[in-house]
């Protein structure tokens, strides 16, 4: 096809609307990066740093880790680290596993009372419980102060669920057939034929689940005592309130509260998720297009 009977889209952009892209880009990696570089510049920052910047640091001259040492000196933000992390790595696997189960016998014709199950999921998406039934339920179930009471009120994502019930009806069939040809029951269908080929939606969704689990703060103000806080709720309280830190055992204050300490907390709370996005990157497009497509 020659150059003048190419469409429009197939021409090849302008050096101007290059530039163009090029200068919108470079402004958005600006807006995404500039403010991250000054929370890290601002906790390895000095006291006296801080202060004589007006609070704010873009690039210190004499970098210190006092405040992370302040930190993980065996204070509450420790403590609510190991909190965080607990939650999160038993709440993904416990959701995982209860999303993928109930995906994979919602997404198989003619399972008994599948049609009425997957309405009355979706009827919890469009209608989600109100905040004052959620705290009475949580309350006469007894989980109030308990750890279960941030996983077991959300184990079950509907977004999620239907992503993986779209993964799982678009495996072939010719696989189901030729698994139970071979003996093969519902669990070893699903362990050995349809989790092998999954791997990109359950990367996708334990993701989700992940983040969903790590950022959770609200469900810990509502029906957690503050020595048992997440790092997320401690986070908020801290930071946005402006309280200080305690210990968590004595409750005597342990830090004082300079703008470095309050950076070196949002810095912890945001790494360990952001660490994991690279290895799973390539599991998004694929795991969460396929999985929409026959949902």
């Amino acid at each position: 096809m020659s150059a003048s009977a190419r469409p429009g889209w197939m021409e090849k952009p302008r050096p101007l609307t290059q530039a163009a892209k090029a200068l919108a880009l470079a402004a958005v990696v600006l807006l995404v990066c500039v403010p991250f570089l000054v929370i890290v510049s601002t906790s390895l920052a000095s006291t006296r740093e801080v202060v004589d910047n007006g609070g704010w640091v873009l690039w210190p001259s004499e970098p210190t880790l006092d405040a992370y040492r302040d930190i993980f000196d065996g204070g509450i933000v420790t403590h609510a680290l190991g909190v965080s992390a607990g939650v999160t790595i038993v709440g993904t696997l416990l959701s995982l596993a209860c999303t993928v189960t109930l995906a994979y016998a919602l997404s198989r014709p003619g399972v008994f009372g599948g049609k009425p199950v997957l309405l009355l999921v979706l009827f919890t998406f469009l209608f989600p419980p109100g905040m004052i039934p959620s705290f009475l339920l949580v309350k006469e179930l007894g989980l109030l102060d308990s750890y279960a009471s941030l996983v077991l009120p959300v184990l079950v994502n509907v977004f999620n669920l239907v992503v993986l019930r779209g993964f799982f009806q678009s495996v072939p069939e010719e696989l189901y057939e030729a698994a139970r040809l071979d003996g093969a029951g519902d669990w070893r269908v699903l362990v050995s034929v349809v989790l092998p080929l999954s791997k990109a939606a359950l990367a996708v969704v334990g993701l989700f689940y992940a983040v969903a689990y790590w950022n959770s703060w609200f469900y810990a103000s509502l029906y957690l005592e503050s020595d048992h806080w997440p790092l997320q709720q401690v986070l908020r309280t801290y930071v946005v309130s402006g309280a200080g830190l305690t210990d968590a055992t004595t409750g005597e204050a342990t830090v004082t509260a300079p703008q470095t300490v309050q950076m070196a907390v949002l810095v912890i709370a945001t790494v360990p998720i952001l660490l994991v996005y690279p290895f799973l990157q390539k599991y998004f497009t694929k795991g969460v297009l396929t999985g929409a497509i026959k949902s």
